[in-house]
């Protein structure tokens, strides 16, 4: 429940940041009057709806094809899909799409809308990296993701995010043709820097919140933290030695670990998309100890 209530008060401060910006754009660049705030108002709440539904129909689709993921069937590779398989019928779950990137990088990741609408995807160099029962702890955390729709909360808080930075784009834009004195553009300008930051240290909460979560989830799934503090370990290792060259870092929050091999030493960086590796095993090691 408490992950629940984080991500929900998360996803407000998201919300009240872009209707934020709206005010501003109203503020600065128009008049002032009531009518002139309900039109820009209504122009904003127009731009989410279109974001959400968007990223709703179109994210799997895109994030497959960017990643030249290929679908698999169980004569493709019965290890994975036997994995993915086994899992999801355990779960109680809807069969996902199993995928296969060719990436030296052991990763995972899963998109889709949810349960009904999902794929999980493996690289290659997960699979020649993990043993059986340490990929059915990624495969789980994965499913797990699925299951509690995190993919499609973080493709929409990530979109989101986005477009503040471009809304704040747009403002100070506007303030500068539109000939403001130096106060008002001074002001725009601190907006433009500060307000895409906020937004996005809120996004990047949201995301290790989701990780924590799905790592304790996808644990209970197969009755087996061990194995996935094991993969967790392993993965730390061989994303330092084997980084991803060119993944777009707007991404690296949907991987199960940090795909540019970034060590955090201690505690947790604002500007980090994933929990430090160390305090994810610690408490997958508690879970175990705990039964």
């Amino acid at each position: 429940m408490g992950y629940v209530i984080r991500t929900m008060g998360l996803f407000l401060m998201l919300t009240l940041i872009f209707m934020g910006i709206g005010a501003i754009v109203w503020f600065f660049l128009f008049d002032g009057s009531t009518g002139s705030l309900m039109m820009v108002m209504a122009v904003f709440i127009v731009l989410a709806v279109m974001i959400n539904l968007f990223s709703f129909f179109f994210s799997k689709k895109i994030v497959l094809k960017a990643h030249k993921v290929k679908i698999i069937t169980r004569a493709d590779n019965p290890r994975l899909y036997g994995i993915v398989e086994g899992i999801a019928v355990s779960a109680a779950m809807p069969m996902p799409q199993v995928g296969i990137t060719n990436n030296p990088t052991p990763n995972a990741f899963a998109t889709g809308r949810g349960p009904k609408d999902a794929a999980v995807v493996a690289t290659t160099g997960l699979l020649n990296l993990l043993t059986d029962a340490e990929l059915r702890g990624v495969m789980a955390h994965e499913l797990a993701h699925v299951k509690n729709r995190d993919v499609l909360i973080m493709t929409i808080s990530a979109t989101i995010a986005g477009a503040i930075s471009i809304l704040a784009r747009f403002a100070l834009f506007g303030a500068l043709m539109g000939r403001r004195d130096a106060g008002t553009i001074i002001i725009m300008m601190l907006a433009y820097i500060t307000i895409p930051i906020a937004a996005l240290l809120i996004q990047l909460g949201i995301s290790r919140s989701r990780e924590y979560k799905a790592d304790q989830a996808g644990a209970r799934m197969i009755n087996d933290p061990l194995s996935l503090a094991s993969a967790l370990s392993r993965l730390e290792s061989g994303n330092i030695a084997k980084p991803m060259d060119h993944e777009n870092p707007s991404s690296a929050h949907m991987w199960i670990a940090n795909p540019f091999g970034g060590k955090k030493k201690a505690g947790v960086s604002l500007f980090s998309t994933h929990p430090p590796m160390q305090e994810r095993i610690r408490r997958l090691n508690e879970m175990a100890g705990r039964r």
